[in-house]
């Protein structure tokens, strides 16, 4: 019987990946379409994918897939031809290849089969996500947004937010996509007859935002094709406006990719202008954090003196604080109220003292 899961650690998946000489290019896609039997459907992808020696993460529901790819050079014609024959609806699927990319994102093949490939809270039987709304390619989407009478809204979290956004963009405010949606209905709900622009980093959350607002309705709504990994590729291609501006966030090991050269985020520690986010190196906290160069050095890429403290302690006493604590209860933190902003906020307040 095939192999159909990972049977080494991760440090090691980590190391091999790293010693690896040949290239690899990052790609992402989705697609709605009906999967009779996604476990079914799982297992046989699972085992062709992992002989072309294929990493990422790989969501797998009635309702479609969603991938995230680190695809060796020599076999990306391989995975391509694969992908597109696996199921009729998947011939000729857009594939959104990073824009900044080392191909070091992923080090091993992870396929999971999930209720829904993005989780929305929907529940009502008479919701259809395949009635979208338009698509807009990069040079549509410039010409669009600079009318006046457009709204254009993030459908991201806000932690991808703060790094980057296109120019008047409005953040959803909610930790979660499935509380995002109604609050993007109650938010917009004086402006019905408005260009409605949604957009997400690779398209598949506005792209069923777009329905759920049609299906609630707005009656002009518009999603960017391909979100701002395609845009960006297509506006750099065709020698377009970047109306992004930042870095984009993405959930592999890069922890994001960089759009333009403009940096709008801050130091989470100090309030420095930057944009590099990190997990807290305190295996106890592993919080989602901005860090510069300067603080990841004071406090050893950890987010706070008490977790540096912890870090260095032995690793029996560090496992016996851990006991009974949630690990990694800060990972992804999304809410506005980010624990570190107070230390920003007091150096902001030195400087402006000065």
């Amino acid at each position: 019987m095939p192999v159909l899961h990972n049977r080494v650690n991760n440090e090691e998946l980590k190391k091999m990946m790293l010693a690896e000489t040949e290239p690899r290019t990052t790609v992402s896609f989705y697609r709605y379409f009906s999967i009779a039997d996604p476990a079914v459907f799982r297992n046989d992808l699972y085992v062709k994918f992992n002989n072309l020696k294929v990493f990422g993460r790989i969501y797998i529901a009635h309702e479609g897939i969603n991938g995230q790819m680190s695809v060796p050079a020599s076999n990306f014609e391989a995975f391509k031809e694969t992908l597109y024959a696996a199921a009729p609806d998947l011939n000729g699927i857009r594939l959104n290849i990073a824009v900044d990319d080392d191909g070091k994102s992923f080090w091993a093949l992870r396929m999971k089969v999930r209720p829904k490939i993005v989780a929305d809270g929907i529940d009502d039987p008479n919701f259809d996500p395949g009635k979208t709304g338009k698509y807009l390619k990069a040079k549509e989407y410039n010409e669009l947004s600079a009318q006046p009478d457009t709204i254009i809204v993030d459908m991201r979290n806000h932690y991808e937010y703060e790094v980057g956004h296109f120019e008047n963009a409005i953040e959803v405010p909610s930790d979660t996509f499935r509380d995002q949606l109604p609050m993007a209905v109650e938010m917009l709900k004086d402006k019905k007859d408005k260009n409605i622009i949604m957009y997400c980093t690779g398209g598949i959350r506005c792209e069923k935002a777009s329905a759920y607002m049609l299906y609630n309705g707005f009656e002009n709504v518009f999603h960017v094709e391909g979100g701002i990994i395609e845009y960006a590729r297509k506006a750099n291609e065709e020698g377009l406006p970047l109306k992004f501006k930042g870095k984009n966030f993405v959930f592999d090991e890069r922890l994001g990719e960089r759009i333009t050269e403009d940096i709008i985020s801050e130091c989470h520690q100090c309030g420095k202008p930057c944009d590099t986010h990190t997990n807290c190196m305190n295996d106890g906290c592993h919080l989602l954090f901005i860090q510069c160069a300067d603080c990841a050095a004071k406090y050893e890429g950890c987010c706070s003196q008490d977790c540096m403290t912890e870090k260095n302690l032995p690793a029996d006493e560090q496992r016996e604080r851990r006991a009974g604590r949630e690990n990694g209860m800060m990972v992804f933190n999304k809410s506005k109220q980010h624990p570190l902003r107070k230390h920003r906020d007091e150096w902001k307040e030195k400087q402006d003292g000065q």
